[in-house]
């Protein structure tokens, strides 16, 4: 689509801005072509017109989406120009604290001046193997990526780190090396490494100073090339420096300081060696204190010191030379001090015995009369003649200053010479990686001589830089086949012409120097001349002539010419170096023995300041000097050359890149000045590279990616098969422009732009099926929620209705009955009262009227009056004020109407627009209606009330009418009587009085008592209330007392608890880091003794065979080549001679040699499959046969009669041998012996007495089993003869079955070879075999035999028919697999030669690598049916033999013939062993040899019982403990544990020898404990193994020992099977994706990461799950104790959860909401193994808290202060720097995913603030649980193992 479409309302575009140099804007309309401005709202809310430039009328950058901002290379944004860039990174380093940044092949590192702890070694081994854009951008990453370049590709690398001062450079090249160093590890025990990272501190010292922008600024160049042999370990360095900045030795600007070497110095001023240096406080020196700043804030110079001279040390300075150094750099201090005074103008003098010049002076071994007079003088050659000449005060002081400059110079080469030689190597190095760590750009108020070479270096390493990134972009392009076009980039070789070619202005000013009155200004006049207005880069200035200026690649730069011919010549006096030379100091001498080479770009020339420096005095040998002249290197002609050098190493490398860049200029943390960051991304080339890659196609997918991006974008129709065609299709639709994207091999594409609108597409659909979605969900729940409250409702006013209803009519009929009866009642009652009150109030208002009549009169007539009068005033008064009052209101009215007016007019025109006016007018009206209707009832009930009021005062008024009427006749009588009764009442009153008196006497006495009576009732009340309360609060008190009591109880017993439990915990976890201190010690005990071992092996071996170790390989083919390295070290010894026999001339390519490896190892592969077919044929063969006997069990009654005849015939011969022997020996003693020897009492006697008594009784044992078979025969075969004889004959073949129980096939022949034997011996003695009837019994035998043989071979013939036709079957399929392979064969043919050899070697090594797993999975399971079928067989064998015991008597002859027989048990008279076994002493080493050196784990495991080597060792020690021989105890337990040990080392690394050694080994363990005697230990044995115990030798310190050989094994499985699956978990765990399409696939930039998408090559969660169902068969099948495998698992757990979590700290890209979803699901499937492998409780569910709660972290919300609440109590098991770390990475997948604000994430480090936690960022992936043996004791009898004859052990007898 066109770029203007893109520009629509809401889309957001970048504008530029003077202050943040680019603002966000969103467009508030559309863009239309032909627009020349364009309405923006800005982020911070105001509106603006953006202008567009009539010429070029160029859109302002769009830009992009919120998913791709933070990205980890700038190269996937979709809209790649400056502000995206800026932004990206701006966001990376503020919000994320993100330093490092990948932008295509570079790395941008932001200087965050704050200590981050992303450096360390468990940092450096995570990025350890990695791909580079597997893991985040980091430093470690390039250097890993170079490391990797130069395995792979046999090609030497260099890492470039640039930069400007206090950008970062040093630190960066510094971990870089560090990186080297740990990874690759040295060659040898120089440690070199060390030395390496040692030659930093002294670097630093000498060559960084603090300036104004940077504490720690290199003013030097350097490029250290670190070596390497040939298996790619660090052999050896070498140090090239580049334009020390020398003039920092005399001078420095204010805020600035010396060489750190100089205040180090004085710092340690006051150590004893350092008194004779003469050295006091920095601001004493005038070469120290010019800046005023002598301390660096945070830095210790003293320990500083120290460190460098440890450093030296550790290079190999000694003690003279470092002395030596420091007198030399204190001389310099001491030469900066010396004054001098003017004589007059042109000359000057020392003072005498001048203190600091003679402290220079002792300090260099000089004579002070020679040396203060040529610091005051020079001398002048002509051609003639020669002179000396006195100088002036200024020129004696720049000639100090020159000599100290020069003497620091060559000091610091020397430095570095020496150091260069501590780090060279004497073994040939084979590679290389050079780290460049070189100044960047610089542009100051003031440049000179030192800024012009330091651009000159930046601009020949930019042109570098942009022909690699042209170059890679074009090879992408042509591996993709996609048409190369030319893209246009910055060349920057016209500017390097200007500065070094011919008639360049590096060539004017080394030819200005030659001349004798050179000078600045003719220099700069040259330069006008030459290229002034001829060459578009140079320009002069408009006010100056001293100055020019170069366009260079980053900026305009002007340069002041004043002191560039004295910089460029650096001229020191002659004379003055020769009394140097002079010195009696032997170091000082040395420092200018290669004076006249000058070979170092950064050593200064020692010559005279004019041409005739060199020249002698004498008049003759002017010559020589002038030659001298001739040769003499001007400084910028050595930088050239050097910088020409650097190059020419440089492009014979592979270059990786790093950018260092400064944030701000303030040094303050994380801190972010747009306008910096833009001038340096400028500089540095960073936007170049951005706009050589927008140029073309930026944005790269893989067809899958784009598949499962887009698949949203499609329509079912669309998808095909082929995903090629299908995103063929579907781009052809979505993008119109074909010249928008591109199709290549294996990738899409797209120009600048496009991806950022197929996102837009993308989002618009889901949000469009997300509204859809949201749309059809709330409808029906609020539709189901609105049906369901209707039916409620309506059910509820149905009741509530139909009761109101019926109240209301008993109401109605009530009211009415009642109101007809007040009606009539009232009536009658109001009528008579109406009557009389009518009349009374008649009369009374008559009289009353007619006198308020009178006075109302009199009153009107006044106030008339009055009114008059004040109706006149009253009249002007109001009239007055009325006029001014109605011309303000009016005024006020105009304003006010006409403010509400507008406002109104506003607000209607607002509303008229919007639906809501309508809903409010609505809700108005219904709101009036209501209040109408409201006001309505109110009116009526008033009226209602009214009514009542005026009914209730007329019944009142009638009531008191009638009551005066009655009061007013009482009166009237009354009266009467009182007129009667007034003489009484005189007579009366006086009575009255007098009782008044008494009455009130009596009251007063009364009212005192009373008072009496109450004050004491109050006073007992107050009393009683007061002790009322007293006893309450006493309760109260009580309660509170007892509460505390049992809350004191109850805390101090919880607190009891708590503090036993708490140290509990504590002792364990001492106990637990004892334990491991003591089993890392032990680790490290045998890494030496294996160490001593290695040695003690070379020192046997060649001299010059070099030592095996480790190669690293590529990680792209680490898989596969790991499979056909050798293993053993001996293997590896043998591999190195015939390589070394090798022509150096022979150079086979690598596919061509990984092809032959391969090819070997598809054959290897193919004999393990036969191999494992063959043995999975013959257990199938053994279960058939298992089950046929098992069918055909009633058939075997002849056969095993016949097979006991024949055992029993056995039994008759040996016999007979028994006799002969007897006999034979008895004529053998009487005959040829002596008389005196086999007298009684001789040795040899006694020995053939007791050999006799032996044999004796073996025969009667012999005589009693013949009585006993012969019996038990005769009774089976009166059994067995009702049955037909031919059953007999057809039932002798089963006789195979029970013959083939023997062990081997040489068990079957002998035993037919001694039948052979009985039956020639039965011949000849016929007479003797007739007396017992043992002639027919061996006729018998022998036809027997004959029966065997016949059986054997139809079995045999069947067995052959049988192979014969699984030939044919696999022939058929062999032919199959040709025709296939050929098919594959041909396909392959039309690939290119390399991808031809690829694919057809992939496909093969997957499909043997899927048979193999296939036969294996058969075989185990073949194995277990076997052991199963056997476990039941012995069952069913001991049933029946229990059986027939009891039911044999009582059986018929008939039920006999129908069950199957038992072979006959013949009770033996064997001896009672007693577990021991017994060998010789020459022996031992053939058992050593047969049970441990030579055993296989695997047909151990699988045919006999579990740790039988164990077993067989124990027996043997006791044997020797029976004995009493403590010789022979220690010599077989030592040789015991050395032949464990040799064999882990020999085949350490498989697990299942690693495994079989640590059961056994702890099971040996276990029988030294059982048997040893101790109570503690034989608790759990019988009385038959407490006999067995140990009763001569205490044991407990070979059992210490054997304890720590089985740690050290156990260390040794934890090792072994962490190298299994550290290759598969993070493939595993986060890669792959369990679960199908939940995590979305983000743009991708250069660096590709591992695809989610399985292939045939990937592990994934089944990958790891087989492998621990492997790990935990092997482990049960060797029989090892379930707490030690509960302690395994729980190792390998914790594995497997640190490595994920350690790789998601370091992915931005797995840190997302998905990504979580994916943790979960596959923890819980970690969870379920162990639930069905019952390891639930073994504590290996807790080693994966961790990464459970980084998975929830990235799933929980996270916006308000309740989540930061909520994920600080859910995230205990991780560190705060983990879940800040995480909250950082998070990175939304989808637009509807929020990113976390900063402001939550400071909120959480708020909150974690008191958290005590570790602050590693990463968890130790190596770390090991120490490990502890649980006793086991053993219930096998000792008496009952027997040992099998495959072991070889047949010299071994049983005691």
């Amino acid at each position: 689509m066109a770029a203007s479409e893109l520009y629509t309302k809401f889309a957001r575009v970048w504008i530029p801005d003077p202050e943040e140099v680019w603002k966000s804007a969103e467009l508030l309309k559309d863009y239309k072509p032909g627009d020349k401005v364009l309405l923006l709202h800005l982020e911070e809310g105001k509106d603006l017109e953006y202008r567009l430039d009539p010429k070029t009328k160029e859109l302002p950058h769009l830009r992009n989406p919120d998913i791709l901002v933070g990205e980890n290379d700038l190269t996937a944004l979709s809209y790649l120009h400056e502000p995206a860039v800026l932004h990206n990174l701006r966001v990376r380093f503020i919000d994320s604290k993100l330093i490092y940044t990948y932008c295509g092949i570079v790395l941008v590192a932001i200087n965050p001046y704050e200590q981050l702890p992303i450096y360390g070694e468990d940092i450096i081994n995570a990025y350890s193997g990695q791909n580079m854009g597997d893991m985040d951008p980091h430093i470690f990453a390039v250097a890993e990526e170079a490391y990797k370049q130069m395995a792979r590709d046999e090609r030497n690398q260099s890492i470039i780190v640039s930069g400007e001062s206090g950008a970062g450079k040093t630190v960066s090249a510094k971990y870089a090396m560090r990186y080297f160093a740990t990874v690759s590890g040295s060659a040898s025990e120089a440690n070199v490494e060390e030395k390496v990272l040692a030659s930093n501190p002294i670097m630093e010292s000498i060559g960084n100073a603090k300036t104004t922008r940077n504490d720690n600024s290199s003013r030097f160049g350097k490029y250290i090339e670190i070596g390497f042999d040939k298996r790619y370990r660090i052999i050896g360095a070498n140090m090239r420096t580049y334009l020390l900045e020398k003039s920092r030795v005399v001078f420095q600007a204010e805020e600035e300081r010396n060489y750190h070497i100089f205040y180090q110095l004085c710092a340690s001023a006051k150590l004893p060696e350092f008194k004779m240096l003469r050295l006091g406080d920095a601001n004493n020196f005038h070469y120290t204190k010019q800046g005023g700043s002598p301390v660096i804030e945070g830095v210790d110079d003293a320990k500083e010191m120290a460190h460098t001279r440890q450093a030296c040390t550790l290079l190999g300075i000694s003690e003279s030379y470092q002395m030596g150094i420091f007198r030399i750099l204190a001389g310099i201090l001491h030469l900066g001090n010396v004054g001098f005074t003017s004589r007059d103008s042109d000359s000057c003098t020392i003072p005498p015995k001048h203190e600091p010049l003679s402290i220079f002076c002792d300090l260099m071994g000089v004579d002070y009369e020679e040396m203060s007079h040529w610091l005051c003088h020079r001398k002048l050659a002509t051609a003639t003649e020669t002179y000396i000449k006195p100088i002036s005060k200024l020129q004696a002081t720049n000639a100090r200053d020159a000599l100290a400059k020069h003497i620091y110079a060559k000091l610091f080469n020397w430095i570095v010479d020496h150091v260069n030689q501590a780090l060279h190597s004497a073994v040939k190095q084979h590679s290389f990686i050079g780290v460049l760590d070189i100044y960047g750009f610089e542009t100051f108020e003031i440049n000179s001589f030192e800024q012009f070479c330091i651009n000159y270096a930046n601009e020949k390493l930019q042109q570098q830089f942009n022909m690699h990134v042209f170059k890679l972009e074009q090879e992408e392009y042509m591996k993709e086949q996609i048409p190369w076009t030319l893209i246009d980039f910055y060349d920057n070789q016209p500017c390097i012409n200007l500065i070094e070619s011919k008639m360049g202005i590096l060539d004017l000013l080394d030819e200005e120097c030659k001349m004798p009155k050179g000078s600045d200004d003719t220099w700069a006049q040259k330069l006008y001349n030459t290229h002034l207005n001829k060459c578009a880069l140079f320009e002069k200035p408009r006010l100056s002539n001293k100055a020019f200026i170069i366009q260079h690649f980053a900026d305009k730069v002007e340069y002041q010419c004043e002191g560039f011919l004295e910089k460029n010549k650096d001229t020191v006096f002659e004379e003055q170096i020769k009394v140097l030379k002079s010195s009696k100091f032997k170091m000082l001498p040395e420092l200018f023995q290669d004076d006249e080479k000058a070979i170092s770009p950064t050593s200064a020339t020692s010559s005279g300041r004019t041409s005739l420096s060199r020249t002698p005095v004498k008049p003759t040998k002017g010559r020589p000097g002038q030659m001298a002249k001739e040769h003499k290197k001007t400084v910028g002609h050595q930088f050239r050359n050097s910088l020409h050098l650097l190059m020419e190493t440089l492009n014979a490398t592979t270059p990786h890149y790093v950018r260092c860049i400064k944030p701000n200029d303030f040094k303050f943390p994380f801190t972010f000045d747009e306008k910096r960051a833009v001038q340096q991304l400028r500089a540095c080339g960073v936007l170049e590279t951005i706009r050589i890659s927008a140029a073309g196609f930026p944005s790269r997918w893989t067809y899958q990616e784009f598949f499962s991006r887009y698949r949203v974008l499609m329509k079912q129709k669309d998808v095909l098969g082929d995903r090629k065609q299908t995103c063929k299709n579907v781009l052809e639709k979505l993008i119109l422009d074909k010249d928008k994207y591109q199709f290549g091999k294996t990738k899409i594409f797209f120009r600048a732009g496009q991806v950022a609108y197929l996102e837009k597409l993308r989002a618009d659909k889901l949000r469009a099926a997300c509204i859809r979605i949201q749309k059809t969900i709330r409808g029906w729940l609020l539709r189901k929620k609105y049906l369901r409250m209707q039916r409620a409702a309506i059910t509820v006013q149905r009741y509530v209705r139909g009761y109101q209803a019926r109240c209301y009519a008993k109401f109605l009929r009530r009211t009415k009955a009642a109101t007809i009866i007040q009606k009539n009642w009232r009536m009658y009652v109001v009528r008579k009262k109406y009557k009389i009150r009518r009349a009374a109030t008649i009369a009374l208002q008559s009289y009353l009227r007619g006198y308020l009549a009178r006075n109302r009169y009199h009153k009107i007539l006044r106030e008339h009056k009055a009114v008059i009068i004040q109706k006149w005033v009253r009249g002007w008064l109001a009239r007055t004020h009325y006029r001014r009052t109605l011309e303000a209101i009016i005024y006020l009215q105009c304003c006010f109407r006409r403010m509400m007016a507008k406002r109104e007019l506003k607000k209607l025109k607002i509303e008229a627009r919007s639906v809501e006016r309508y809903k409010k007018l609505h809700i108005g009206m219904e709101n009036k209606i209501m209040q109408l209707q409201r006001k309505v009832d109110e009116q009526n009930k008033d009226y209602k009330c009214l009514m009542e009021k005026l009914t209730s005062l007329e019944g009142a008024y009638s009531s008191e009418t009638e009551k005066l009427r009655s009061d007013l006749e009482r009166l009237q009588l009354s009266e009467e009587e009182a007129k009667v009764a007034t003489g009484r009442v005189l007579s009366l009153q006086e009575e009255i009085a007098k009782l008044r008196k008494d009455l009130e006497q009596t009251q007063s006495e009364k009212k005192s008592i009373e008072e009496r009576a109450d004050r004491y009732k109050q006073e007992t009340e107050q009393l009683v209330s007061n002790l009322k309360e007293e006893n309450s609060l006493l309760k109260q008190e009580k309660e509170v007392l007892n509460h505390r009591i049992v809350e004191q109880a109850k805390e101090m017993t919880e607190t009891m608890e708590k503090k036993l439990v708490e140290e509990t915990k504590q002792l364990e976890l001492d106990l637990n880091d004892e334990r491991l201190r003591y089993q890392n010690l032990l680790n490290e005990f045998s890494r030496l003794e294996e160490r001593y071992d290695d040695l003690k092996e070379e020192m046997t071996l060649m001299v010059n065979v070099p030592k095996p170790g480790h190669k690293r390989t590529d990680s792209t083919h680490s898989s596969n080549e790991s499979e056909y390295t050798f293993s053993s070290e001996m293997a590896e010894m043998e591999d190195i001679p015939s390589r070394a026999e090798e022509p150096s001339e022979k150079k086979v390519p690598l596919d061509m040699s990984l092809f032959l490896k391969l090819q070997k190892r598809v054959t290897e592969l193919e004999q393990e499959k036969q191999v494992m077919q063959d043995e999975l044929d013959r257990r199938e063969e053994q279960v058939l046969r298992s089950k046929a006997k098992e069918e055909e069990r009633p058939q075997l009654r002849g056969a095993e009669l016949e097979y006991e005849s024949l055992k029993r015939q056995e039994l008759e011969s040996e016999n007979k041998k028994l006799k002969n022997e007897l006999n034979e020996l008895r004529k053998a003693l009487s005959e040829k012996s002596a008389p005196e020897v086999t007298a009684p009492g001789a040795p040899a006697y006694r020995v053939l007495m007791e050999q006799l008594t032996s044999v004796s009784e073996e025969l009667d044992v012999r005589k009693e089993e013949v009585l006993i078979l012969r019996s038990q025969l005769v009774s089976q075969k009166e059994a067995i003869q009702p049955k037909d004889d031919k059953n007999t004959m057809t039932d002798a073949t089963i006789l195979l079955e029970d013959v083939q129980k023997m062990k081997d096939k040489g068990e079957i022949a002998q035993a037919y070879i001694g039948l052979k034997e009985t039956n020639r011996s039965s011949a000849m003695d016929c007479h003797e075999l007739n007396e017992d009837g043992e002639l027919w019994l061996a006729y018998e035998g022998l036809k027997q035999a004959n029966r065997l043989l016949e059986s054997q071979l139809q079995s045999q013939k069947r067995s052959h028919e049988n192979e014969a036709e699984a030939l044919r079957g696999e022939i058929q399929s062999l032919k199959e697999e040709n025709n296939r392979q050929q098919q594959l064969l041909a396909q392959n043919l039309q690939l290119p030669p390399e991808a031809r050899i690829e694919a057809s070697l992939q496909h093969e090594i997957t499909r043997l690598t899927n048979e193999n797993l296939d036969l294996m999975e058969q075989l185990e399971k073949q194995d277990k049916t076997v052991r199963k079928l056997k476990k039941q067989l012995k069952v069913f064998a001991k049933k029946i033999g229990e059986l027939e015991v009891g039911q044999m008597e009582n059986i018929s002859p008939g039920q006999i013939i129908d069950e199957p027989i038992r072979p006959v048990n013949i009770p033996r008279k064997e001896k009672d062993f007693q577990g021991m076994l017994e060998y010789k002493k020459e022996d031992e080493q053939k058992l050593v040899k047969n049970l441990i050196l030579e055993l296989k784990p695997r047909g151990v495991a699988v045919n006999l019982i579990p740790g039988l080597p164990a077993y067989i060792l124990f027996m043997c020690v006791r044997h020797a403990d029976y004995l009493n021989d403590d010789q022979k105890v220690r010599s077989l337990l030592t040789s015991t544990i050395n032949s464990i040990k040799k064999v882990l080392k020999k085949r350490g690394d498989d697990f299942e020898t690693v495994s079989f050694w640590l059961s056994n080994t702890c099971r040996f363990l276990h029988c030294l404990k059982q048997y040893s005697g101790e109570e503690g230990f034989m608790k759990h044995n019988t009385s038959r193994q407490n006999e067995h115990c140990l009763t001569n030798f205490d044991l407990a310190e070979y059992r210490q020992v054997l304890s720590d050989l089985a740690i050290q094994i156990y260390q040794q499985l934890v090792r072994v099977l962490e190298n299994i699956l550290q290759p598969m978990i993070v493939s595993g765990m986060l890669e792959h994706e369990t679960i199908q399409g939940v995590s979305g696939v983000k743009p991708t930039g250069l660096r590709k990461r591992t695809s989610s998408i399985a292939d045939e090559g990937t592990y994934t969660l089944d990958s790891i799950l087989r492998q621990l169902n492997s790990f935990h068969s092997v482990m049960c099948q060797h029989g090892m104790d379930p707490e030690l495998i509960k302690q395994v698992a729980k190792q390998m757990f914790y594995i497997v959860g640190a490595v994920t979590l350690n790789n998601l700290l370091l992915r931005k890209d797995m840190c997302s909401w998905s990504k979580g979803m994916q943790i979960r699901y596959n923890v819980s499937q970690l969870e379920e193994w162990l639930r069905d492998k019952n390891l639930m409780n073994s504590g290996a569910k807790e080693t994966l808290e961790p990464l459970i709660q980084a998975a929830q972290l990235l799933q929980v919300k996270k916006k308000t202060d309740d989540d930061a609440e909520a994920i600080c109590s859910m995230c205990n098991a991780l560190t705060t720097a983990q879940i800040v770390k995480v909250l950082n990475l998070y990175t939304p997948v989808n637009e509807f995913e929020e990113r976390v604000s900063v402001s939550f994430i400071r909120t959480i480090q708020v909150r974690l603030r008191d958290r005590k936690d570790s602050p590693q960022l990463l968890m130790d992936a190596k770390h090991i649980f120490p490990v502890t043996f649980p006793f086991n004791p053993s219930s096998l009898a000792l008496e009952t193992i027997q040992i099998p004859a495959s072991l070889g052990l047949g010299f071994i007898a049983r005691v």
